[in-house]
């Protein structure tokens, strides 16, 4: 399997690796958008954050991203003045596999972003990275959510229960797990999605 790419262009994003110097637009997004992050995104619970922090942050992104350890993406506006969401390509079940997620800022959402970015990433880990497998999963009551998968083509295989970190009321919350291969990649809605990407020193790689 080969590392994603650094910066992905999809036709209304860029799709890249978090850098320090996005701390500021990352915090504006995450901080707008608590009230509807903070019941899917454990993370958020802990937020908001002091920018110094933020800094932190994304300078770990970046140095897994470096690594080849974990592939954490934030999602921007074709000129990159406004952070839109985050993205990721993560190692988590197989070496021929890797699992997207996503969140959106709450002043983006209902304009099929997440959709986008997944339908841009799913591509480039099929015919970039190389995987058999891409993986999304989502909370069953994340109605939004559930949707992004369906519309790109991927099968919804089952639900895993208490798999999740427990939700505000310390209650672990199931997953459903959605698949697609390699075998099934190419007649999928994702399969036609327009997307160039770019290593770190810029030049094309898809």
């Amino acid at each position: 399997m080969s590392d994603p790419p650094y910066r992905i262009v999809s036709e209304r994003l860029v799709i890249r690796c978090w850098e320090p110097r996005d701390a500021p637009r990352l915090k504006e997004a995450i901080d707008s958008s608590l009230e509807e992050l903070r019941p899917w995104m454990p993370w958020a619970r802990a937020e908001p954050q002091e920018l110094s922090e933020k800094v932190a942050l994304l300078r770990r992104f970046r140095g897994a991203f470096d690594l080849g350890t974990d592939f954490i993406m934030g999602i921007f506006d074709l000129d990159e003045r406004e952070a839109l969401g985050g993205t990721g390509l993560h190692k988590r079940r197989s070496a021929d596999a890797l699992e997207i997620g996503y969140w959106i800022r709450s002043s983006h959402v209902g304009q099929g972003l997440a959709t986008e970015s997944s339908a841009a990433l799913t591509r480039v880990a099929f015919e970039h990275c190389d995987v058999d497998r891409v993986e999304i999963r989502v909370d069953p009551a994340n109605e939004a959510s559930l949707a992004i998968p369906r519309k790109l083509g991927f099968v919804e295989e089952g639900i895993l229960r208490r798999r999740l970190p427990p939700d505000e009321d310390g209650v672990p919350r199931d997953v459903i797990v959605f698949s697609l291969f390699r075998d099934g990649f190419v007649g999928s809605p994702a399969g036609s999605t327009p997307v160039d990407a770019f290593d770190a020193s810029g030049e094309p790689v898809l």
